[in-house]
């Protein structure tokens, strides 16, 4: 990597940073869901009630968010082959910082709804552009590294999202939850100043301006063509089964924490304060053990693919995935040490996606490789939106039922490894123009 140009690190920061501040947004809700789900439905915060609300709207809201996610990464995957990658980025950074910012001025659950919606589009759009922009500007034998490393953003926004939330909501404002969960949102906006930054001093890859000048626009229906319908849906399955587990898995991961410390906190007969301090300490804790896993996992993908290959890495991953969930949430351990067991799901079900910034841009051609790379990502969210949706649904009908409902979750990764004959193996291919 340090044979890069001063400017091909300019490009990989800028994604970097687009991609990070992309989770560091689609999360924020997840942390504040305990808080800010009873204040708008007038519940006290901590009863039974609120619990069970919280557990049930945490899953409708990421259920809903996945789908914008979806509709947004295949529409602006579309645009980002018309426009550029460079103008596309910034349209969809501007789109998901503003929602999230408007969220904090939401009087109800459902102005919470429409708000998330409109950032869903953005924070769906961002990741084809600006993995297609990565790409095309890195030399062919550093496209692995490239890729990875920007994926190491995500635990770089989800971290951020985990410090703010601490000194926001567990120590600036720990004594005012109805109102702390509006500040957070209202950190949503930091990401507005990258768009500018992107837009002052990246400029388009040569390698898309070349083809878009002379090739005709790209169309949907081309990556269902015989040409391109294998490497399509060797993309979009392994995409799939790894958003299910994720999103099924990290959603529901401080509403899980909140429970445990409210449960301990019970015991120990701490007052109010000092149990939302506990809250959002164990929430941090979690959280950073996800983080930390996910981050180590990330960089792992990039001797696991140039070593092995996409295919083996793949079942790895997914092998170690459904250890890891069924081990966390099946076996008999302290609520402590089940947070610290994060560690080892972030390992797998995070890690697994460093390889989605290389493996879906090698799949398609120049012309189209953001509306593949985007369709790939992202449509299958549809489907992983269920993933949430049930867990919410489910694990709101009884105390501390999503621990339960989280076990199953466990078999998606190994539904993935059936899945393993479908994989276009792209080891040693020259990305394709």
């Amino acid at each position: 990597m340090l044979s890069l140009t001063r400017y091909q690190w300019l490009v990989l920061f800028a994604a970097w940073l687009g991609w990070g501040f992309d989770l560091f947004d689609s999360i924020l809700f997840n942390f504040v869901a305990p808080n800010c789900v009873p204040t708008l439905l007038g519940l006290t915060i901590g009863s039974p009630e609120a619990k069970q609300a919280t557990v049930f709207w945490t899953g409708i809201l990421t259920s809903l968010l996945l789908i914008g996610w979806a509709v947004g990464g295949v529409l602006f995957g579309y645009v980002g082959d018309r426009i550029g990658r460079t103008r596309t980025m910034l349209l969809t950074i501007l789109m998901y910082a503003l929602g999230t910012a408007a969220c904090a001025f939401a009087p109800n659950i459902w102005v919470l709804v429409a708000c998330r919606l409109i950032a869903s589009l953005g924070i769906g759009g961002e990741w084809a552009a600006g993995a297609s922009m990565v790409a095309e500007v890195m030399p062919e034998e550093k496209r692995v590294e490239a890729g990875a490393l920007l994926y190491t953003s995500a635990a770089f926004g989800t971290t951020l999202a985990t410090f703010l939330n601490l000194q926001i909501a567990g120590h600036w404002f720990a004594d005012q939850p109805e109102v702390s969960w509006r500040y957070i949102f209202l950190c949503g906006l930091i990401p507005a100043a990258v768009a500018f930054g992107v837009r002052l001093f990246v400029k388009e890859p040569e390698r898309w301006q070349n083809v878009a000048q002379n090739a005709a626009p790209p169309r949907l229906a081309e990556l269902f063509s015989p040409q391109l319908r294998r490497a399509t849906l060797s993309g979009f399955l392994m995409a799939l089964i790894a958003l299910i587990t994720w999103w099924s898995c990290n959603a529901f991961l401080p509403t899980f924490a909140t429970g445990l410390a409210q449960t301990e906190a019970a015991l120990q007969g701490l007052s109010r304060e000092a149990t939302v301090k506990l809250v959002e300490n164990w929430k941090f804790t979690g959280t950073m053990a996800f983080n930390i896993g996910g981050l180590i996992g990330t960089l792992l993908t990039i001797p696991a693919a140039k070593l092995l290959g996409r295919k083996p890495m793949f079942a790895i991953y997914f092998a170690c995935g459904a250890a890891a969930v069924f081990t966390t949430f099946g076996g008999d351990f302290e609520p402590h040490t089940r947070l610290y067991l994060y560690l080892a799901i972030g390992l797998s079900v995070f890690g697994v996606f460093g390889s989605f910034t290389y493996y879906l841009p090698e799949l398609f051609p120049t012309r189209l490789r953001a509306t593949g790379a985007g369709f790939c990502y992202n449509i299958g969210r549809v489907l992983a939106a269920a993933g949430p949706f049930v867990v919410g649904l489910l694990g709101s009908k009884v105390a501390g039922g999503e621990i339960g409902i989280l076990f199953w979750i466990g078999v998606v990764p190994l539904l993935g490894l059936l899945l393993m004959p479908f994989v276009v193996e792209t080891r040693g291919q020259r990305l394709r123009d």
